[in-house]
């Protein structure tokens, strides 16, 4: 008999048939609205693998009920809406999608920057709603993201991409990381530096850490009040990094320049929140790894994983340390 793989969201007819090669295989219908609680729990029970989003709740409650369940492949780098410490007190296997998303991510976080600096949005609407009456030497002028300073929080895997694109813009390129990169810094000249020396420094502050107790509201007044009056900030990580008020603030009181942000506290976030009212704030929804090549590859790497843990293989991606030896 075929093992039971639950999928949280609707996805392309062909990655299902690539399930359905190895399992039997039940999906949540809707392309746009997230599984009911009710129905991820009741399907947990009898499922042998999850494919998750990352806007699914992955709990203590989800895992308790789960009578056979081996691997939840979560359709993300990212993995802190799953309790790893529980899943892994039960044996069961964590993965995500590392690596193939890093370009796209990178590509991504580099056009916020070009356009909270050169003010891209504002003149895109501008133009839409028919505001655009003449020309003067200072119109829509924004700044220039070329030979400034670039500070990335988080030197991962697409901290180095973003930095190597910025080296196309002949930018100076600091970092911060939790461990220093020696390697790196010989690789694409990039200069570490402390967290406090970083924001006080640079132009652009773009910020690619992982979520975790440490960089849980790490970004707060004080470290706005740090960085330069007209210094960008820049969020592809996730939004509870920020104190959103925090950065609220600053962005209402000049303290810095202006943001450009694809992940917030809550999402989606709500079309009435005071940041979408602000013309300095670029706002995205989630967009970071969004382009069809990448979401494919993403997709395939969950059937990857989940087919490689149903078959007593080791997977690609194995999130709870403890595990990937087994």
């Amino acid at each position: 008999m075929k093992p039971y793989v639950y999928v949280t969201r609707k996805l392309p007819e062909n990655i299902i048939q690539t399930l359905e090669t190895f399992a039997n295989v039940g999906m949540w219908e809707s392309e746009e609205e997230p599984v009911p609680r009710r129905i991820l729990i009741k399907e947990a029970e009898k499922a042998d693998a999850l494919l998750t989003m990352l806007s699914d709740k992955i709990d203590a409650e989800i895992f308790q009920v789960s009578k056979q369940l081996k691997v939840v492949a979560n359709l993300a780098v990212g993995f802190d809406n799953i309790d790893i410490e529980q899943a892994t007190k039960q044996g069961i296997t964590i993965c995500n999608t590392p690596d193939v998303l890093t370009d796209t991510t990178a590509d991504l976080a580099f056009s916020l920057m070009l356009m909270v600096g050169r003010r891209l949005f504002e003149s895109a609407e501008l133009v839409k709603n028919g505001e655009w009456k003449s020309w003067s030497p200072l119109f829509m002028a924004g700044t220039d993201v070329h030979h400034k300073t670039l500070g990335i929080v988080g030197m991962g895997s697409i901290g180095e991409a973003l930095a190597k694109r910025a080296m196309g813009f002949d930018m100076r390129i600091l970092y911060h990381n939790r461990h220093r990169k020696i390697e790196i810094e010989h690789k694409l000249g990039v200069e570490y530096r402390t967290f406090d020396e970083l924001v006080t420094e640079s132009d652009y502050v773009v910020c690619l850490t992982p979520l975790t107790e440490e960089t849980k509201g790490m970004f707060t007044k004080a470290v706005f009040q740090r960085m330069k009056k007209s210094a960008f900030f820049i969020n592809v990580a996730r939004g509870a990094i920020v104190v959103e008020e925090d950065l609220l603030q600053a962005l209402r009181e000049g303290e810095i320049a202006g943001a450009g942000l694809d992940v917030f506290q809550t999402e989606p976030i709500d079309s009435n929140h005071p940041l979408l009212q602000l013309k300095n704030v670029v706002a995205l929804p989630h967009i970071g790894s969004a382009s069809i090549e990448t979401r494919t590859a993403m997709m395939e790497l969950c059937c990857e994983n989940i087919e490689a843990v149903l078959n007593n293989r080791k997977p690609i991606a194995v999130v709870n340390e403890e595990l990937k030896s087994r």
